[in-house]
């Protein structure tokens, strides 16, 4: 499925590039739910080695995950939707 990302999403990858940390420093301080803004939640997972968050809208709750680079692509909304999918 498509995930648009939205202003809230937006505010959420800003806010990730704002604390200027490196990717092995995400490493050190992993959270899955660190980041929450409108109906997106969600964190740095080290096995993963991305930024994964759950998405809940009318249609249920969908997951997907974005390295660090995306992060900022989505920041400048030069990324504007992912592909999701549905939580298990």
């Amino acid at each position: 499925m498509k995930l648009q990302l939205d202003e809230n999403f937006r505010a959420i990858a800003r806010a990730i590039l704002a604390q200027g940390k490196e990717l092995e420093e995400w490493v050190e301080i992993e959270s899955d739910d660190m980041f929450q803004k409108g109906l997106f939640v969600g964190g740095f997972d080290a096995t993963e080695g991305e930024f994964c968050f759950s998405f809940e809208g009318s249609d249920g709750e969908f997951w997907f995950q974005l390295s660090l680079n995306d992060i900022s692509k989505a920041a400048s909304g030069e990324l504007a939707e992912v592909e999701a999918r549905p939580a298990q």
